[in-house]
């Protein structure tokens, strides 16, 4: 004879085995039908909750210019970050990971794309050393004929950091007479790095 729980146990089993076991041509039960036939959003779907017009999630800041405003972000934005050593070289890692390959080391266009790609323009020439710090930063982040936007890539800090470094290649390629006069002075004293 077998206990009471062991007996529910054998009477489960025959159930469900009756249940589980048919010839398929049948329907099979469904225990739970809501769990089985349920509403779901798809990851590829449009969400049923869409925002309000005019919303901004949290934690994006989002850039007031279009690619063609380069003069007004020009004029509008200020570099924030203050021209430091630590400032340059950051912006000089930067600026070697992701643009020596168009511009070159030097900042000349001689990049090693260029016998495949057409040359990129200078970042020491006068076109561009006489743009604004906000400029280089809008062509930074929307980008500017052949050269995409680079947004996504590089943070809104790095980007200042890079305009700061783009000011020392056109600097370097282009001293005044008071920079050679001060690296002279930084030889002799052996201040120079």
């Amino acid at each position: 004879m077998l206990p009471k729980s062991g007996f529910y146990g054998v009477l489960f089993l025959a159930m469900t085995s009756v249940i589980a076991c048919g010839d398929g041509s049948k329907t099979t039960f469904e225990f739970m039908p809501d769990m089985m036939d349920q509403v779901s959003v798809k990851a590829q779907e449009a969400s049923m909750r869409t925002p309000p017009p005019g919303t901004i999630p949290g934690g994006f800041d989002p850039y007031p210019y279009t690619a063609d405003q380069g003069d007004l972000a020009g004029l509008e934005l200020k570099n924030p970050l203050e021209r430091t050593k630590e400032t340059i070289l950051r912006g000089q890692t930067v600026y070697n990971n992701t643009c020596i390959v168009c511009h070159g080391s030097k900042g000349d266009g001689n990049g090693s794309i260029v016998p495949k790609f057409p040359r990129p323009p200078a970042v020491t020439s006068a076109k561009v050393t006489d743009w604004s710090d906000g400029r280089i930063y809008h062509v930074i982040t929307r980008g500017q004929n052949l050269m995409g936007p680079y947004a996504t890539q590089i943070p809104p800090e790095d980007r200042w950091a890079v305009a700061h470094y783009v000011r020392a290649l056109g600097r370097a390629a282009h001293p005044t007479q008071a920079d050679i006069d001060a690296l002279k002075k930084a030889l002799n004293e052996g201040t120079y790095p």
